[in-house]
């Protein structure tokens, strides 16, 4: 495994990060009221008497949070806890209007779990889970629509969040980056969190810290809050150490506090010092009472579970000959994943996803598609790839195939029956085609004679070209080397 440090002249430095993710969970209702939870509509739309706070409205646990939260945490190969519950969390801001959250402090629905990542040398890392809580989100502070005026959007209160609190165990920006993806992916193959950033149903607090290399000590932490893309989760990383590296080295020290980084410098900015557990006062929720969880309805959900991205990533690489790299790209979407294994079935599957990652890609990018809405079906994909194998179509053939499957979505056979682009595979027509190549290009074969054997491919393309690109190639590279030998 590859070990990530950052040099100066006075030293060599270790970052120690852990993350903090809040999840949106999929949801119709908010976690405590039956507000509608979805996204877009005009500002304080989906707001209910419990979530803008009114005085005697009392929270009611969604099972349906309760029950994405369990799935969640099997998916994160963790305990699930069955006796939990409930706190609030004192804060003050304009857009919490209880001045509360609802949350769970001391004992969380989800314990200590791993996730695996993939890093770029080939080796496998396990991310530590401390734990993961259920908790209601805060509403959203406007200040760019009026030069003195802050506004306050409600729909967003209320929506059930998870928060997954890792260890401490990553060690380069690279680490962070390949679990943020790791733990979208396996979310969205649960269908518990969508993991949109844009859209803040997914954002990460980064906690960095730095000590010289080989220190076994934990130093001084900063969080970053809510940065909202993995691209920016690695820059915030590595600005942020260097920051803390530069003051190490010059005298200074370190104090927790919380910043907000800003991706257009790559700079933070100091928002307030860190508060501890003691500064929110925590307290159990009085209108909530514990959640207790049985043996039976955990099982049930297990049983619900799907083959999650590394057991398929496992299966495509061993069952279906997929390398390492090919099988990690393909299984990170569960859509391509699933379009893939329809595409594959009864078909060479290296083949196919050599030609999802390369021509079927560059389609959906060209023409700015998910792949729900791919005009090239997987079974004509599957079948434009058997056509290849069992030589009725060449390879370039193939590729002016697809240029039309993915301009009228028609079916390979059909566009090569019409078009007649069957490979030619008589040895007799393509010999003809050789000697005619040949008998016109006499001056070339006296030079290949004469040892200019790299001539052989011209002869090779001469043919093709005469034959349109229907000459089976490797039976005329066969048939031109003995034509020519022979003379």
């Amino acid at each position: 495994m590859a070990t990530y440090s950052i040099e100066t002249q006075k030293g060599k430095w270790e970052i120690v990060v852990g993350l903090e993710i809040h999840c949106q969970i999929i949801s119709k209702s908010k976690i405590f009221s039956g507000a509608s939870t979805e996204f877009g509509d005009d500002p304080n739309f989906n707001v209910s008497f419990v979530d803008a706070g009114m005085p005697g409205m009392l929270p009611t646990l969604n099972k349906e949070c309760v029950h994405q939260a369990v799935k969640t945490g099997l998916g994160l190969n963790a305990v699930i806890n069955k006796y939990s519950e409930f706190s609030r969390k004192n804060y003050f801001y304009a857009d919490m209007p209880t001045d509360y959250q609802i949350t769970q402090f001391r004992y969380p629905i989800v314990g200590e779990g791993f996730v695996a990542i993939d890093l770029e040398d080939g080796t496998v890392k396990n991310i530590g889970i401390e734990r993961m809580h259920i908790e209601q989100d805060a509403g959203k502070s406007i200040h760019d629509l009026s030069p003195t005026k802050s506004f306050i959007d409600l729909n967003r209160a209320g929506i059930g969040l998870m928060e997954i609190v890792t260890k401490p165990d990553f060690r380069s920006p690279e680490e962070a980056g390949a679990f943020l993806r790791k733990l979208r992916s396996v979310l969205r193959y649960l269908g518990t969190c969508d993991g949109n950033m844009d859209e803040g149903s997914m954002r990460c607090d980064v906690n960095i810290s730095v000590r010289p290399f080989g220190a076994d000590e934990l130093r001084a932490r900063c969080e970053m809050k809510n940065v909202n893309s993995v691209k920016f989760v690695m820059q915030a990383i590595e600005n942020e150490a260097k920051r803390q590296i530069s003051i190490y080295e010059n005298g200074g020290n370190i104090e927790q506090e919380t910043r907000q980084f800003d991706p257009t410098t790559g700079e933070s900015k100091l928002m307030r010092k860190k508060e501890f557990a003691h500064d929110y006062r925590y307290f159990p929720e009085p209108d909530l009472p514990p959640l207790i969880l049985t043996d039976e309805y955990v099982e049930n959900i297990r049983r619900e579970m799907i083959e999650l991205p590394d057991a398929k990533k496992q299966r495509f690489i061993s069952d279906m000959g997929l390398t390492p790299y090919d099988a990690a790209v393909i299984c990170e979407n569960k859509e391509i994943a699933d379009f893939f294994e329809k595409a594959a079935a009864g078909h060479d599957a290296k083949k196919v996803a050599n030609w999802m990652m390369s021509d079927f890609f560059a389609m959906l990018n060209k023409k700015h598609l998910d792949i729900k809405d791919s005009p090239v079906s997987a079974e004509n994909l599957g079948a434009l790839v058997e056509l290849i194998t069992k030589d009725v179509i060449s390879g370039k053939i193939a590729k002016d195939v697809f240029e039309i499957m993915a301009q009228t979505g028609e079916n390979p056979e059909k566009i090569v029956e019409e078009k007649g682009l069957k490979q030619v595979t008589d040895t007799l027509a393509i010999e003809k085609i050789i000697d005619e190549v040949i008998a016109a290009n006499p001056n070339n074969v006296q030079a290949y004679k004469n040892g200019k054997i790299n001539l052989m491919g011209w002869f090779v393309g001469q043919t093709l070209k005469m034959s349109q690109g229907k000459a089976n190639p490797s039976i005329v590279n066969k048939l031109v080397k003995e034509k020519l030998d022979n003379i």
